[in-house]
């Protein structure tokens, strides 16, 4: 196996990582314990489900800590194609990690409420529901902040992608969409009203889940064609 290849399936596999940590900690924990709409709920299921949730912060760290990697092996993998986009793509990758890191403080406070330790027992219940709820607010809008960064490094990404001669041009321009998706849905989520309740929000991030899931595989499986550029 060459050394292309060899980087390739290495990425693939840490991109694999990211996806299923990431689609676990964001999408499926919080689709079995959190209502927003419904606070006593909430506190009640986290905390009859509390290694659930814990779990979902350890799964966010290794999606944080994976995510640190997989640009620095993509750098190695696509430099040749353009060191300059290469670096780009690393840069823009790398900020949301300190970002993504500070944002989960949100859900481990959120266990210091469910846990009750012993100075919050002044608080009523009602109180601690209401912190509780705060401190996931916080949290998702510390999501949508740093997905700025996870759309903004998909361009110099798909970019590269489509310039190569050994991964797919679709899923670049797939990748390359998703950073538009990204930044479009920040955007309206911050300035739109009722954003979500649009059907287009259902949408409009979805390059990026075909180019991300569809380039991770590809790595993976099938590893790259090989390569006309040099070093």
């Amino acid at each position: 196996m060459t050394f292309e290849n060899k980087t390739a399936r290495w990425a693939g596999f840490i991109y694999l990582i990211v996806i299923i940590t990431g689609f676990f900690s964001l999408m499926y924990v919080p689709s079995q314990l959190i209502d927003l709409k419904n606070p006593a709920l909430t506190f009640q299921n986290i905390s009859s489900s509390k290694y659930l949730f814990s779990l979902s912060i350890a799964g966010s760290m290794l999606c944080y800590i994976s995510f640190t990697l997989l640009p620095l092996v993509l750098y190695k993998l696509l430099k040749g194609v353009n060191a300059s986009y290469a670096k780009l793509m690393v840069i823009l990758a790398l900020i949301s990690v300190p970002i993504s890191f500070v944002n989960l403080q949100n859900k481990l406070s959120v266990l210091t409420i469910i846990e009750t330790a012993d100075y919050l027992k002044i608080y009523k219940i009602e109180e601690l529901q209401a912190q509780m709820m705060l401190l996931l607010s916080h949290y998702n809008k510390g999501i949508l902040m740093v997905q700025i960064f996870w759309g903004l490094w998909l361009y110099p990404f798909g970019y590269l992608v489509y310039k190569s001669s050994f991964l797919p041009k679709i899923l670049g321009v797939f990748l390359m969409l998703g950073c538009f998706g990204y930044i479009l849905n920040v955007f309206g989520k911050t300035l739109i009203p009722h954003f979500s309740d649009y059907a287009l929000s259902g949408y409009i991030t979805l390059p990026a889940s075909i180019g991300e899931m569809g380039i991770c595989l590809w790595m993976l499986v099938l590893g790259v064609k090989n390569r006309n550029t040099n070093h």
